[in-house]
């Protein structure tokens, strides 16, 4: 094989696989196989229910949620778990950008001064540096080796590093007063973006308290004000007056479309308001689908009680 195949062999071996589309395909096969449950449950195929009292709507509805959650719960607490890794690996880049810059004030190059840096602890970008240090003493490029690393976080703070660091040893400038300016640029950024997120906080939690809150106006009115119409309901129906009354006959099943009204309400208030939550943590969507996954588990529990 020949040294540029072999280097190339070694630089993919080296490369974390991406399980997102993986994990996501897995996501949308449970979710058609609880949607067919769901379906079957709705034609009265088969009776597969929490409870001895639903109908096929009630259980339409639960396998329903449990497709909803078995597909935004797995893609969901992955993305954050992977969130959580790339802000680790984040967290400690200026350390090593700081560590780069001072070795080149004494007269090593790019690639030399990663070198030495990576021997350094840097928690979770530790094994990312050993990984650029042992591609560049394989002979790829320090720019290259910088690319990679990019493309393996693949979040916008470390793309934007690393262009400008490329864009600086391709100029031939002083590269180590630029690595000291990003080292501090990029601090000033965490520190930005930690004092949105200790705000945003707030915000998050006036969401589930929100949510917590339509729950127990619910439950209120499951308790006290729908029982009181079906007894007088019943009332109606035991009285010996001559004039029949229509509320009488239909108000049972006026009272079961409430309780579904309020069960639907509460899935689109669940999903809803967790992916607004996403959106208030970092900006992003698909980080508030473990909110979602959180509330209507909250929903799916609850209403069995209810």
């Amino acid at each position: 094989m020949a040294r540029e195949d072999l280097e190339k062999a070694r630089i993919r071996l080296y490369q974390k696989a991406d399980r997102k589309t993986i994990l996501l395909m897995l996501s949308v096969a449970m979710l058609v196989l609880f949607l067919f449950i769901a379906f079957l449950n709705y034609i009265g195929s088969v009776n597969i229910s929490f409870r001895a009292d639903q109908r096929n709507l009630d259980r339409f509805l639960n396998w329903l949620v449990i497709a909803i959650l078995a597909f935004i719960g797995p893609y969901g607490f992955y993305l954050a778990k992977k969130q959580r890794e790339i802000k680790q690996i984040e967290r400690r880049l200026p350390d090593f950008l700081r560590d780069v810059a001072e070795a080149g004030r004494f007269g090593m190059t790019l690639a030399e001064a990663i070198v030495v840096s990576s021997s350094g602890r840097y928690g979770k970008l530790t094994p990312e540096i050993k990984k650029m240090a042992a591609q560049i003493s394989w002979g790829v490029p320090a720019t290259e080796a910088l690319r990679l690393f990019s493309q393996r976080v693949k979040t916008p703070m470390v793309e934007r590093v690393v262009a400008i660091i490329s864009k600086s040893s391709d100029a031939g400038g002083d590269v180590a007063d630029v690595l000291t300016m990003v080292s501090h640029d990029t601090k000033e950024s965490q520190l930005t973006s930690d004092e949105r997120r200790i705000a945003m906080s707030t915000y998050i939690a006036v969401i589930y308290i929100s949510f917590l809150v339509f729950l127990v106006t619910i439950w209120i009115l499951n308790v006290t004000f729908l029982p009181k119409m079906l007894e007088a309901s019943g009332a109606l129906t035991q009285s010996q007056t001559v004039v029949s009354s229509p509320l009488a006959t239909n108000l049972p099943e006026v009272v079961y479309n409430i309780k579904i009204a309020f069960f639907i309400a509460t899935i689109v208030h669940g999903l809803g308001d967790g992916i607004l939550a996403g959106v208030l943590d970092n900006g992003k969507i698909p980080n508030g689908l473990r909110h979602s996954f959180i509330m209507l588990v909250i929903a799916l529990f609850g209403f069995q009680v209810i």
